[in-house]
């Protein structure tokens, strides 16, 4: 757990709910300064802040900001490393999805899907990792998914996505391994939230007789092996994909 004198800013996009907010929540009660990235902030995320500031461990901000609005990505990133100092983290979790199959899928929908998913988290990474290059530290994490190496049909475009941040993940472990960078990412399976709760009963079933610990995975899961590879624990981990499901690819 980081104490005062350790805690260090860490960037989670998305995380106003759901996956992202679990690994916000999870960073902060381990002592870190957490800096969540949406469009708009949620009751949800509000209570979270509340929780942080009575905690008195970590912390919780919220700075809105659309990612789709990639060539404001530079601007934003100065006043962040203005607001909280260095950035030692990044959590790349923002991501968007449209089922369908792909000859039936409208182009407009295809380019948001590459550009939230895919342009986006490459972009903010490119203006975060020169603060980390300048201070020859810094640990990046793209929450990736199984689809990206299994697929799934109905999420081709979906899938191709989350496979490019895979090939991304490796590539620049090489380019900045040198520079005390480490780059990661974490591929979840179904996970036991409000939404595969919503499959129906014998879908839902399928799932989970599919895993080796026939169960799903749980948020805290993910925001657990995030909160490793951001640990002194994961300093020689990097370009790699930590699987989280429960043993559904197994």
């Amino acid at each position: 757990m980081a104490t005062a004198g350790t805690a260090k800013s860490i960037l989670v996009t998305g995380g106003s709910r759901g996956l992202g907010l679990g690994i916000a929540r999870k960073l902060a009660a381990s002592g870190h300064r957490v800096v969540v990235v949406a469009r708009s902030d949620s009751k949800e995320l509000n209570a979270a802040i509340a929780a942080a500031r009575r905690a008195k461990r970590g912390a919780l901000h919220f700075a809105p900001f659309d990612l789709g609005e990639v060539d404001k990505i530079p601007a934003f990133v100065r006043d962040l490393r203005k607001q909280f100092g260095p950035l030692f983290g990044l959590v790349n979790n923002a991501a968007i999805g449209f089922d369908g199959a792909l000859s039936l899928m409208h182009n407009s929908q295809i380019e948001q899907l590459v550009r939230i998913n895919t342009l986006a988290p490459i972009m903010l990474t490119k203006y975060v990792v020169r603060g980390m290059m300048s201070d020859n530290a810094g640990r990046i994490i793209n929450i990736g998914s199984i689809i990206g190496f299994t697929g799934y049909s109905g999420l081709s475009v979906y899938g191709a996505t989350k496979a490019a941040m895979l090939g991304f993940t490796r590539s620049l472990a090489r380019e900045v391994g040198r520079l005390g960078i480490t780059v990661n990412a974490v591929a979840p399976g179904f996970l036991d939230t409000d939404m595969t709760h919503g499959l129906a009963g014998e879908q839902r079933e399928q799932v989970v007789r599919r895993s080796a610990l026939r169960r799903l995975a749980s948020v805290d899961d993910v925001a657990n092996a995030v909160e490793f590879l951001l640990s002194d624990k994961a300093q020689s981990v990097t370009g790699t994909v930590l699987t989280i499901d429960a043993g559904a690819t197994a």
